[in-house]
């Protein structure tokens, strides 16, 4: 039993340090690791080498018709200062 215990405790020290538990890239990782970009396949590989696109894996944006929207897509840097009577009585 207490060699058990001097044991385990032997292996407590042995772990690794938490500075080598670092987020893993290809620069850390052995010559063929290949980690991607977090991307969702599209399709899959066939056997033959090739590649289907499934089109229910495709994004689908959906997008309003803005034909008769009012407002411009483009933001100034530099707002004019505009005083209209609803804002000066909301700080009053």
């Amino acid at each position: 039993m207490p060699l058990g215990l001097i044991l385990g405790i032997g292996r407590a020290f042995r772990r690794k340090r938490p500075s080598s538990l670092d987020i893993l890239s290809s620069k850390r990782a052995p010559r063929g690791y290949y980690k991607g970009k977090n991307c969702k396949p599209t399709g899959f590989h066939t056997r033959k080498g090739g590649y289907v696109v499934m089109q229910e894996k495709l994004p689908n944006y959906v997008v309003p018709d803005l034909t008769d929207f009012k407002l411009k897509p483009y933001v100034s840097q530099c707002p004019i200062e505009a005083n209209t009577s609803e804002a000066s009585q909301t700080a009053k």
